[in-house]
């Protein structure tokens, strides 16, 4: 599904009215102004798939949230927005081919990240409340109590209660489970599998963050079925061989200048595997055992 057909960055003749308009000099940058323009990218054309390669410093993170911005898309974390950034924004031109579904949004890596911090927080609070409720049972089935008003009775009841269980049974009774704490990498798959819904636009910066090559893997099949049967196109930043390597994916390399259209295999980061294990081929070739 496309909903972004094209996006219009401004050219540089634009930028520099733009900059002829400011009035005030205490600016030190312009920011995104200057920084698409001089990698030659002045329009994107999307697919159901597209994806920004490209190095640090390329532009693809600031093309990203360009786009986000234009098609007023959710997000959660901060990024680096100047005081120009709406002024870039309102000089872009998207033509959509369907309306941006409401929930739509961008996914950073900082999303990712404060998800599995947030698992740890949860599981560290009910971790402390699990001994509070451990040193409740005991006192409860251990020390004596009257009851001398009303105020006494939920007392009284939490003493029946515990009298009557085990120390785990009375913990579980008033305690939810611990959250499963997964390692980084699986955390950080099942928040995309739990985050994209269908029928949506998601832009997607560095996904492969925190996964291994097996994981990054799993990623990359789970997001060409999002875009094959679930509806949603995606837009996607990323260094991974793994995600360039997803079938019928438009990709810009925003390294080349001006940047073009590539296959994954022309990507300089691509070749640099490709020629890493061709010069270490031979450790993967199975050896004798000495006698």
């Amino acid at each position: 599904m496309v909903y972004l057909d094209s996006i219009m960055f401004p050219n540089e003749d634009e930028e520099w009215a733009f900059r002829m308009s400011v009035k005030r000099t205490c600016y030190t940058t312009l920011y995104p102004f200057y920084v698409l323009s001089g990698a030659g990218l002045e329009r994107l054309d999307f697919e159901p798939i597209t994806i920004l390669y490209g190095g640090n410093g390329s532009g693809k993170t600031t093309a990203l949230n360009i786009i986000a911005e234009k098609l007023g898309v959710l997000r959660s974390a901060p990024y680096n927005r100047s005081n120009f950034f709406e002024d870039y924004v309102h000089l872009c031109q998207a033509r959509l081919e369907a309306a941006v579904p409401p929930h739509s949004r961008i996914v950073t890596s900082d999303d990712v990240f404060d998800y599995m911090l947030s698992i740890r927080s949860l599981n560290e609070g009910i971790d402390r409340k699990k001994e509070q409720l451990f040193d409740e049972h005991y006192e409860a089935r251990h020390s004596a109590f009257k009851v001398r008003s009303l105020k006494d009775y939920e007392e009284l009841k939490k003493r029946v209660s515990a009298r009557s269980k085990t120390q785990s049974a009375f913990v579980r009774e008033q305690l939810m489970e611990t959250v499963r704490e997964q390692s980084n990498g699986e955390s950080a798959l099942f928040y995309f599998r739990q985050r994209i819904e269908a029928d949506a636009v998601y832009l997607l910066d560095e996904p492969e963050n925190s996964l291994s090559a097996a994981r990054q893997i799993e990623l990359a099949a789970y997001l060409e079925e999002t875009a094959r049967y679930m509806g949603c196109q995606l837009i996607i930043s990323t260094h991974s061989p793994f995600l360039l390597a997803i079938p019928g994916a438009r990709i810009y390399d925003l390294d080349a200048r001006p940047v073009d259209i590539k296959e994954w295999t022309q990507l300089e980061n691509v070749r640099a595997y490709q020629q890493f294990f061709q010069e270490h081929g031979g450790s993967f070739e199975t050896k004798p055992r000495p006698d």
